[in-house]
């Protein structure tokens, strides 16, 4: 039932532009440390070539992804269908982050809409993909979309520029498990 694909082939590609929630995993190097999930959404995936996507990071209460691809660089993106015909879709890869002031950041972050508050976007995560694979998603329920939620903008949008940078300095600098997170915090 699984396929392995030499990249994000146009199905591929298709699929993966009508989702509207991801998945993102990633886990420190060795034995010890928490394995993070986080669900991601808000048109924040771009695709860039066959074998390089990126996606959002929007400001949150932790920074394990950034802190995991700081540490070791894998991770692994899961889109499922919720409509339509089941499928799941998996691009296993290596992963990195630009921060706003990093070299290419502008270029890259300049792929993406607009958000209400620019401060609210924290980086941009690329990934090179080295595994693309697809399998049944037979037990994936489906769903009905309904809309975007806009809580996160709005929040952000009430803490300010300046509170925002506080937020990440204060909780964005270290991981759960206290490895370090963003740069610029």
């Amino acid at each position: 039932m699984s396929k392995l694909y030499d990249g994000l082939e146009p199905p591929i590609a298709e699929f993966i532009g009508r989702q509207r929630v991801f998945f993102v995993a990633t886990a420190p190097a060795g034995a010890e440390g928490l394995v993070n999930l986080s669900p991601k959404g808000l048109d924040g995936f771009r695709i860039l070539d066959e074998r390089t996507v990126a996606y959002l990071d929007l400001v949150g209460s932790g920074v394990e992804t950034i802190a995991h691809l700081r540490e070791n660089g894998r991770i692994v993106l899961c889109f499922c269908a919720f409509e339509g015909p089941p499928k799941i879709v998996r691009l296993h890869g290596r992963g990195d982050w630009l921060e706003p002031g990093d070299e290419g950041f502008a270029a890259l972050r300049a792929r993406f809409a607009e958000v209400p508050l620019e401060a609210a976007v924290r980086a941009v995560i690329r990934v090179r993909v080295e595994r693309v694979a697809d399998s049944c998603g037979y037990g994936v329920p489906l769903y009905a979309y309904q809309g975007e939620r806009r809580q996160l903008y709005e929040w952000a949008e009430r803490k300010g520029v300046a509170k925002l940078a506080d937020y990440r300095r204060e909780h964005n600098a270290r991981s759960l498990d206290g490895l370090p997170g963003l740069r610029g915090s």
